[in-house]
């Protein structure tokens, strides 16, 4: 793929998560039409024709902030793709991975160094579509004006949920904080959009079948398609909403999901992950199902 019509020859893209899944994939597509990627991971990232390799925890404050400061002043395009199952993780860790460097990276770095013209793409999931339906509960999130002030508003959670529980509290969060941010941002021309990802063949493929509860359960998840997407079948809508082709598409949730998420608008299928975060019920129940998953 040479096509230049996407508009990123020369442009600097930070892509968090660029050593695997679809990461990886989206670290190979911009390098290929001739961007300047930096390529964020805890991982070693091998795509060959990157900028620079940045090692982050991006779990980390402090790792955040030291990667950042190996990043250009001025930044084109960011691709939050990043990401934990909670499977092997604790809540915390997890939540501040999915939800809280992406959030303080744009507070802190991206609204600095992002003009006129800028994109961002965060990657959400098909787990976080219930997001308008529970924004009361992932108002405290929002409301923190600091790292730690986000980690003391999910302490509580933290000690009694699942660690998965806080990839799909996260992941509304995310889409929440994307949702305001495309309006604030959009007065100074800069885009910002949310990819909502269905069931995909990465390198987390098992830690998630082993949440869903198997294989079958898994496979549910990915709408009509009878099988799981490939990472470049993910990595394509993340690229395509950041170029200039998509330069009047801003506060989009892209479900990326094959028909997933309208089949449960149409009530083809149950939605089992529209439930509240925060219940203490439906917390404690999560947490014996998870228990009897992982046995």
């Amino acid at each position: 793929m040479t096509d230049t019509s996407l508009g990123y020859k020369g442009k600097v893209c930070v892509v968090t998560g660029a050593s695997s899944g679809m990461g990886k994939a989206t670290t190979e597509i911009l390098v290929e039409l001739g961007a300047k990627v930096y390529a964020l991971d805890l991982n070693e990232c091998t795509v060959p024709g990157i900028e620079k390799y940045i090692a982050t925890n991006l779990s980390k404050k402090d790792s955040v902030d030291a990667a950042w400061a190996e990043l250009p002043e001025h930044i084109d395009c960011f691709f939050g793709v990043a990401g934990l199952s909670g499977a092997k993780t604790d809540y915390i860790t997890t939540f501040n991975c999915d939800y809280t460097s992406n959030w303080y990276t744009t507070e802190t770095y991206l609204k600095k160094r992002m003009t006129a013209g800028g994109s961002i793409v965060y990657v959400s999931s098909t787990a976080g579509t219930s997001w308008l339906k529970f924004r009361k509960e992932e108002e405290p999130v929002l409301a923190a004006t600091t790292w730690e002030g986000v980690e003391e508003a999910v302490a509580k959670l933290a000690k009694i949920s699942p660690s998965n529980f806080a990839y799909l509290y996260a992941k509304r969060c995310i889409s929440y904080y994307a949702a305001k941010l495309s309006a604030e941002l959009g007065a100074k021309g800069i885009r910002v959009n949310t990819v909502l990802p269905g069931s995909t063949d990465t390198g987390m493929k098992d830690e998630f079948q082993k949440l869903a509860g198997g294989e079958e359960a898994l496979l549910k998840e990915a709408g009509i398609a009878a099988r799981l997407a490939t990472p470049e079948e993910m990595a394509w809508p993340i690229v395509f909403l950041g170029a200039d082709v998509c330069s009047f598409v801003s506060g989009l949730e892209f479900n990326v999901d094959f028909a997933d998420t309208m089949m449960k608008k149409l009530k083809l299928k149950k939605d089992v992950v529209n439930i509240p975060m925060t219940n203490k019920l439906v917390v404690k129940a999560a947490s014996i199902a998870t228990k009897k998953n992982n046995a």
